[in-house]
């Protein structure tokens, strides 16, 4: 059923989970995974911008070498992806990039009042404008 699973990554627990249920399916479907991370291009001032860029940049190589870990100890094919931009546009542009028959996506699970207020969350926005299947994981406390 999946041949390509994009999973989208910033190395948080969330995501952690998010990667936890890839591997998982692509295990069972014999799938390969795109994981990958953005540095989203809104975090900084132009004064402070490369080092901000750079640290992002180390912590999405972290990220994608911890989920190619995870892929290479199942024997699943994992190409890591770092990409510069607006995550959720990224994320989707993305999946069209690689063809992938699924995204799948940490959330972080919010509900109530934080819910409206976060309600222009990435994960929120790449559900409601992807072509592909997305399947939110949260982590459970």
């Amino acid at each position: 059923m999946y041949d390509a699973i994009l999973c989208p990554t910033d190395g948080s627990a969330g995501s952690d989970a998010a990667v936890d249920h890839a591997l998982y399916l692509a295990d069972l479907a014999d799938a390969s995974i795109h994981v990958l991370f953005v540095v989203d291009q809104g975090v900084a001032g132009a004064s402070e911008w490369d080092m901000v860029v750079e640290r992002e940049e180390e912590r999405g190589e972290r990220a994608l070498d911890a989920v190619a870990e995870g892929g290479a100890a199942r024997e699943i094919e994992v190409e890591r992806h770092l990409r510069r931009g607006r995550p959720h546009e990224e994320i989707l542009d993305a999946a069209g990039d690689y063809g992938v028959d699924l995204i799948v996506m940490g959330t972080h699970g919010r509900t109530g009042l934080g819910r409206f207020l976060a309600a222009g969350s990435v994960a929120e926005r790449v559900v409601r404008h992807s072509q592909a299947p997305v399947l939110t994981a949260r982590l459970r406390e």
